[in-house]
């Protein structure tokens, strides 16, 4: 529901802009000179939402056997969801033009957002809601295809690749001692992803605005198999992130 708030939003104000840099009356901004050099830089705020596409084991559903307490410690499993958690990134940006139409980004961000899983078992007093609590560096190397340029105004489509490395507590080990159902669910360490996005140029006197939303999909399986009874039910995780950035420059 955030998101789709937030999209009607950002199409709004995608529109609105649109209108109003059909005004040729005025001369157009300078825009900080961002567009003058091959190379500028600039930073970035984010709002972040995290979501998993989660694929199942076969025999997902049966109870878990703890080889340590030697006996089943949860009941019979009913559903496995995930649903999305908001948080927000800090970065930077380099841009290189390649054309006046076509440039390179870099854009390395810190990214605080969290995951989680629900699940709910035949023994009601045993669901939970297991969180990947996890700070992460994002390096993301993109291109972007821009509009021409009218009046302050212009559009454009992104897309690339992008590494993450997670630094937070999500990934620590947990210890044998641990009761088997405080165990923590984990991800890789690190993970590759793709995404693309749309957003709009916003020429200002002193700098340059860029609104932009952004979809990202893990490329492969980010679970660590531990074979505790909270990774044992998946075969596979997928991470799903929605992004709405504002980058200055």
């Amino acid at each position: 529901m955030i998101k789709k708030h937030f999209f009607i939003l950002f199409v709004i104000i995608f529109c609105k802009l649109n209108l109003f840099a059909q005004d040729y009356d005025e001369a157009p901004a300078w825009g900080g000179g961002a567009d003058q050099y091959r190379f500028s830089p600039g930073f970035s705020l984010g709002y972040v939402s995290n979501s998993y596409k989660i694929v199942k084991s076969t025999n997902w559903r049966a109870p878990f056997f703890d080889p340590v307490s030697n006996k089943f410690v949860t009941s019979q499993l009913n559903t496995i969801t995930s649903s999305s958690l908001p948080g927000f990134s800090l970065g930077f940006i380099a841009r290189y033009s390649l054309t006046p139409n076509i440039e390179s980004r870099f854009t390395p961000s810190l990214i605080f957002a969290d995951k989680q899983i629900i699940y709910t078992y035949v023994d009601v007093t045993q669901n939970v809601t297991k969180q990947v609590q996890t700070t992460t560096f994002d390096f993301p190397i993109s291109i972007k295809l821009k509009s021409d340029r009218v009046g302050n105004f212009r559009g454009y489509v992104v897309g690339g690749l992008k590494y993450s490395l997670a630094i937070g507590k999500g990934n620590s080990n947990d210890s044998n001692d641990l009761n088997p159902l405080d165990k923590q669910l984990k991800n890789n360490l690190g993970y590759a992803s793709y995404d693309f996005g749309f957003g709009c140029d916003i020429y200002f006197e002193y700098f340059k605005l860029s609104p932009e939303i952004k979809l990202s999909n893990s490329f492969g399986n980010i679970l660590s198999q531990d074979n505790t009874a909270y990774s044992s039910p998946l075969s596979k995780l997928f991470l799903h992130t929605f992004t709405i950035s504002l980058y200055f420059e």
